[in-house]
């Protein structure tokens, strides 16, 4: 509610004026009047002393001639609306004499030269700083209600307005606090809205072309009074662009700022003096918004000895869980300048994903006693001479799945096509050792890989020179051929 401080003896001197609100008082005052004989006796006649703002200005013989006087002084102005009145109290102090003397003319233009014509208006004012004067308390309410709806519907206005003029405090903060669940999730709710600093309003006379409308007070209070600020140079900044963002001219701006000149450079970081028009007073709205949001489910990992390094499981699947949240956000002059959370509950669970990480490490060197490179399967060519040439590997045929396993723990040194090979992987145990798996139909493997042994490394084929589906497996010792036969276990 607006702060109301005006004189309520003022708004009743309707009864000390004249119907256009001139501040006549009459005094009866003094008479020479003989104590022995009556008025009519001596022949006395009435004249009045008037009085400007306590000073005599000169004598009449008629009141109603001062009071006509300045009752036409009033209707002269345009201004029907207002409530006018003269800026000077008039006072009159009634004489008898015999021989009367006094000067009509002289009395009236003395009036006229020291007293105008004026308005009895309402001052509005924030934070001390007057804004404007109204024609009275209603429409001086009705610029600060407007401004307010400029951000604001006016039936939202005016439902907080009730509420806050309610007797019963403790069913206001009950209804506050009941807030959250008269909300759905995705509506807002305007709670609050008050002015930055403090309004007041207070009688004033002032001329009546001093008195402002209500859209005029509108456009005062948002674009507010010109204040000096001191702009900081960004990048790519020119005088020009700085003085339009300021509604300035370059040469206002110059004038502002004694050091530059239309060729300065500007530097970044450089402050200049410039004007902006700040406002007399934001609006400060306060909303409540229930929304509905995400909880992030949390991640456990359990390390096992059981799987390799690098590999993992997902031993329970995460799921996000939700929470309705209520926040209180503040906008000032429509934008946001705050937002925390009131209450916030949880709506569903957010489940925990569990993920089982291996730890176990391949060792990369060989053990020496190798396994058998395939799933069964038997020797369909034995090292030694054959079609007049030296097989140097053991050829194994018919195996029960064409999974190739590595013989031994090792390091992956080649893994591709390989002329006459076909597909081929060589496999370093780094203990003297190097296995060869040749004619494969795909490579499950890449150069670098510590393959474990046993571990599938491909599939069996016919790439290659190759007379049917095999595997071709050679054993060598220091960069010399041996019989797998001698390794294989």
């Amino acid at each position: 509610m607006l702060k109301w401080n005006i004189d309520h003896k003022k708004q009743n001197r309707n009864k000390f004026r004249f119907i256009k609100k001139v501040a006549i008082t009459s005094i009866l005052g003094f008479g020479l009047l003989a104590t022995t004989a009556s008025a009519e006796d001596m022949n006395l006649q009435t004249v009045y002393h008037v009085y400007l703002d306590g000073e005599h200005i000169g004598k009449v013989d008629e009141q109603e001639i001062v009071e006509e006087h300045l009752e036409e002084k009033i209707d002269a102005d345009q201004n029907t609306n207002l409530d006018l009145t003269i800026d000077g109290k008039v006072d009159y102090i009634s004489e008898k004499v015999f021989d009367p003397d006094y000067n009509n003319e002289e009395v009236t233009n003395v009036l006229d030269e020291n007293t105008s014509v004026v308005a009895n208006t309402v001052e509005l004012k924030i934070a001390d700083r007057t804004v404007g004067y109204f024609e009275n308390q209603e429409a001086a309410e009705a610029v600060v209600n407007a401004y307010k709806a400029k951000y604001v519907p006016e039936d939202v206005l005016a439902e907080i307005d009730a509420a806050k003029e309610a007797d019963d405090k403790e069913s206001d903060l009950n209804a506050e606090k009941q807030t959250a669940t008269k909300l759905t999730v995705g509506e807002k709710h305007i709670r609050d809205v008050v002015l930055s600093d403090d309004v007041a309003l207070a009688s004033k006379q002032v001329l009546p072309t001093e008195v402002l409308t209500e859209e005029q007070g509108v456009v005062l209070l948002e674009k507010g009074t010109l204040e000096e600020k001191v702009h900081t140079v960004k990048e790519g900044e020119v005088l020009g662009g700085i003085a339009s963002n300021y509604d300035l001219s370059t040469k206002d701006l110059l004038k502002l700022n004694s050091g530059l000149t239309a060729d300065s450079l500007l530097h970044i970081g450089q402050e200049i003096n410039v004007t902006a028009l700040e406002p007399f007073v934001d609006v400060v709205v306060t909303e409540e918004e229930l929304v509905e949001e995400k909880i992030p489910y949390e991640t456990e990992i359990i390390e096992s000895e059981e799987l390799y390094k690098g590999d993992e499981e997902v031993k329970q699947e995460g799921k996000d869980g939700k929470k309705e949240v209520l926040y209180s956000i503040e906008k000032t002059n429509g934008k946001q300048t705050a937002k925390d959370v009131t209450t916030e509950k949880t709506t569903e669970e957010a489940v925990k994903e569990v993920i089982i990480k291996g730890t176990k490490v391949i060792p990369s060197r060989g053990t020496g006693a190798m396994v058998w490179p395939a799933v069964g399967g038997y020797i369909s060519s034995h090292v030694g001479e054959r079609w007049g040439s030296m097989h140097k590997g053991l050829d194994i045929a018919r195996p029960s799945n064409r999974s190739i396993l590595a013989a031994d723990n090792g390091v992956v040194v080649s893994a591709g096509a390989d002329g006459s090979f076909g597909n081929k992987i060589v496999i370093d145990h780094n203990n003297g050792l190097k296995t060869l798996y040749a004619h494969l139909s795909s490579i499950d493997v890449s150069v670098g890989q510590t393959v474990e042994k046993g571990s599938e490394i491909g599939v069996m084929g016919s790439t290659g020179n190759s007379t049917g589906i095999h595997l071709h497996f050679e054993v060598h010792k220091d960069g010399v051929f041996q019989n797998p036969l001698n390794y294989v276990k």
